[in-house]
């Protein structure tokens, strides 16, 4: 990505881009949906780089699930076309993007796994997470467990959630609990509904995947049992993050902390979101 954006392309996209992620598709209305594509557009057409990523899921998908809100109908040779420009100027996104579109030929881009492959692994090279995930996926496939795990890490370390998922999950099968639960709480503070989830289901039932005496004896020291509390603020989340999985939640050791501390008062999910920075945006 550049180093840095225009202020007001990047309001314009942010602004349209919260509305969007403020509800579920069928609730919003034609004008909402015309003022979303609208906005998102023009920031594109200004040249910020997120907008031109927002516009080519929409090309992709089409933006209105019913006919009363339906404003963009999906045309994935201009979704792909976005995506080469920004696999042209090597960004890891749209390198990941355009292997999807080989490996599934549509947009344009014939089907050809092995041009597929090839993307991914550069835009895993430089930095794209979903790449790295592909190729963990592809490295588990192969029964090649150490560099899966090396591919995780990797986005784990930039903060995605579902890498971050895919080490907690390996944790708890191993017996890692401690590790597993901090992992899954990371996750929560990457946007990973998974993890929110699956800590959720913890302080519901006092164990997290098998209901045996084993685990919950491992888990009892961990802090680690049935807690309403816990489980009610954990449930917001994942309801929130179902809604709007960009959400970074930066600040919820702070208003939701793991045992055995005590937890603070709470007013809601957006006491543990990263506030808005003022700074002059980049990427």
């Amino acid at each position: 990505m550049p180093a840095s954006r225009d202020p007001a392309a990047y309001r314009l996209y942010i602004e349209a881009r919260k509305v969007w992620r403020s509800k579920i598709g069928w609730q919003f209305t034609r004008e909402e949906a015309t003022r979303i594509l609208t906005d998102v557009k023009k920031a594109a057409d200004l040249g910020d780089w997120g907008a031109r990523a927002l516009m080519a899921h929409f090309y992709l998908r089409g933006l209105g699930v019913l006919e009363s809100n339906h404003v963009l109908d999906a045309d994935p040779d201009k979704s792909v076309e976005i995506v080469r420009m920004a696999a042209k100027a090597m960004q890891p996104w749209g390198l990941y993007d355009l292997g999807v579109a080989y490996e599934h030929g549509y947009g344009g881009a014939h089907y050809d796994v092995d041009l597929a492959w090839a993307y991914y692994l550069r835009a895993a090279q430089l930095g794209s997470p979903e790449a790295q995930m592909a190729l963990a996926q592809a490295y588990s496939a192969a029964g090649r467990r150490g560099d899966e795990v090396i591919m995780l890490q990797c986005a784990y370390q930039q903060g995605h959630g579902p890498a971050a998922y895919k080490l907690a999950i390996k944790a708890g099968v191993n017996g890692r609990y401690q590790e597993g639960i901090r992992i899954c709480q990371e996750g929560v503070k990457f946007g990973s509904s998974e993890c929110a989830r699956d800590l959720r289901i913890m302080f519901n039932q006092g164990y997290w995947d098998r209901d045996s005496d084993e685990e919950k004896d491992a888990l009892r020291p961990l802090g680690i049992k049935v807690d309403a509390e816990r489980e009610r603020r954990y449930d917001a989340i994942y309801d929130a993050l179902q809604i709007n999985p960009d959400l970074k939640l930066s600040r919820l050791d702070q208003v939701l902390p793991l045992p055995p501390a005590v937890l603070p008062p709470w007013s809601g999910v957006e006491d543990a979101v990263e506030p808005e920075s003022y700074d002059k945006p980049t990427y």
